[in-house]
């Protein structure tokens, strides 16, 4: 493995602002790591050498004139395959879609184009982002590289395989209830779930609308914050969007690393934690919380009650969502058509092609949708579910009267084993009860590494959430935290995962 692919973005983007190598180098060094590693890991669907290289050549053409696009201009990034991306194949995980190639790009796409990022490839992810593990992709799971008996996270376990096995030092996640910090937590990388409407959803192949969010994921909370600069702000293209500039977010994790958290207020909800909380999760989150007091910040507890409704709430919103997502998949438009003998209607066209194009957690989301959408059942399931995200919504407001920012795990228990849970659904489903929250509440979210389990020395996750628009918080309190934890162990929490580029 390349010493390069070893490197923090920021690493990476200072090596080549000083000429001591090149996007070409880098690139290059990404693409063996891939080639070495990734048939343990299957992180990637698609991979685009060929474009990745051109893309490296020519910001090292911009680098040698001067006229570098961004900080971050020719540093390698890998997206996952929910986002539209012209000329190269994108799935979302399911058949229904493969071999369909877009003819244009998502917004957050053109914007990594335009700052001269060059994209690895598409990465895999749980059926159109339905799932807590990546065990649904119709292509195959990805693997933890930290375990490849275990699961990387859901929906973008791709993503975060990618960064964690040293693939790509950047990516690209979305996250509807979790699925970039669920990931991250589970696989020692950092993971943030901006505002709502903070970054454009614009070619995001939508699952719920009120929730997807696109997110960085990275080995570093600096990291994160400047891909998020990249990628966010104002996009007139996506009606979510928010009209206002982006706080600045690499200057607050740069400030955050210097380690001084005074004045600071941090609250612990008490909801998330304790009962169905794994024993190692909650030592190394209660030893993280510690180091945030010994850095000046005032610690105290909070409550919110209707957290507890948050899982129930979310199960009946996002599917509702997306069994009207989905419909559009019809065999008429665009994707797979299966066409039975004889001479079959369309509507047995279109039930025999879902039939064969979507998963098994793709129809029971659907179903559980449809149904809690239904005359006679909209105002008992959808519209309670409503009327609980807005007390959920209540709640983070009067913590964060008493707080800065939350903190908690970001998931309840270290990597499961790949197919241990896949026949129990609501098992699946309690991995994103800590992450839900500031999904139904559209606020930010990051989850870092707060260290290793005890029990089976598997990464944890320690979560932390700020009111909407204050995503600036979270890259100070995140950066602080990582430091010292570094400090602690050090180095980098990856850097104790096994040799094979962190696979094993």
């Amino acid at each position: 493995m390349s010493d390069l692919t070893k490197k923090s973005a920021a690493e990476l983007a200072a090596m080549l602002a000083a000429g001591e190598t090149t996007s070409v180098a880098i690139t290059q060094a990404c693409l063996d790591q891939i080639d070495a590693v990734d048939t343990d890991i299957h992180a990637f669907l698609h991979v685009d050498a060929e474009g990745a290289l051109a893309q490296a050549a020519a910001s090292d053409a911009r680098r040698a004139a001067g006229t570098p696009a961004s900080p971050l201009d020719g540093v390698p990034v890998a997206v996952k395959d929910v986002l539209a991306t012209e000329g190269l194949p994108t799935t979302c995980g399911s058949k229904i879609l493969d071999g369909w190639i877009p003819p244009y790009d998502a917004t957050v796409v053109s914007r990594l184009k335009e700052a001269g990022l060059p994209i690895l490839g598409k990465t895999n992810m749980d059926e159109f982002a339905m799932g807590s593990s990546t065990e649904h992709s119709a292509y195959g799971p990805t693997r933890n590289p930290w375990d490849t008996d275990r699961i990387p996270g859901g929906s973008g376990g791709g993503s975060a395989a990618a960064v964690a096995a040293f693939e790509a030092p950047l990516a690209l996640g979305t996250d509807t209830g979790g699925s970039i910090r669920q990931p991250g937590a589970v696989t020692g990388t950092v993971g943030l779930k901006p505002t709502y409407g903070g970054i454009s959803r614009y070619g995001l192949v939508a699952m719920a609308n009120s929730l997807d969010q696109v997110g960085p994921v990275t080995r570093t909370v600096l990291d994160a914050a400047l891909l998020h600069e990249v990628i966010g702000g104002h996009d007139p293209l996506d009606s979510t969007s928010i009209d206002q500039p982006l706080p600045a977010l690499a200057d607050a994790a740069r400030q955050g690393a210097a380690g001084d958290l005074a004045g600071v207020r941090i609250g612990v909800i008490s909801e998330l934690r304790g009962e169905g909380y794994q024993a190692g999760v909650e030592q190394r989150f209660d030893e993280a919380v510690a180091l945030l007091t010994k850095a000046g910040a005032e610690v105290v507890e909070v409550s919110c009650p209707s957290f507890v409704h948050a899982l129930a709430a979310y199960y009946l919103i996002m599917p509702s969502e997306a069994s009207s997502n989905l419909a559009r998949f019809d065999a008429m438009r665009y994707g797979l058509r299966v066409v039975p003998d004889g001479d079959p209607s369309a509507e047995e066209v279109m039930r025999a092609t879902r039939d064969a194009g979507f998963g098994d957690e793709v129809k029971r989301r659907i179903i559980l949708g449809t149904y809690a959408l239904s005359s006679g059942y909209y105002d008992a399931y959808y519209g309670q579910a409503q009327k609980v995200r807005t007390l959920i919504s209540r709640d983070f407001e009067a913590a964060f009267a008493k707080a800065d920012v939350l903190v908690s795990p970001t998931a309840p228990t270290t990597a499961f084993k790949i197919g241990e849970k896949l026949d129990d659904p609501v098992a699946m489903y309690l991995n994103d009860v800590a992450t839900i929250p500031a999904n139904l509440a559209g606020i930010p979210g990051l989850s870092l590494p707060a260290g290793l389990a005890p029990e089976d020395g598997l990464p944890v996750g320690f979560q932390v959430l700020a009111p909407a628009l204050a995503d600036d918080r979270l890259y100070r309190v995140g950066a602080a935290l990582e430091a010292m934890l570094e400090k602690e162990w050090g180095g980098p929490l990856l850097a104790q995962a096994p040799a094979l580029g962190g696979a094993r």
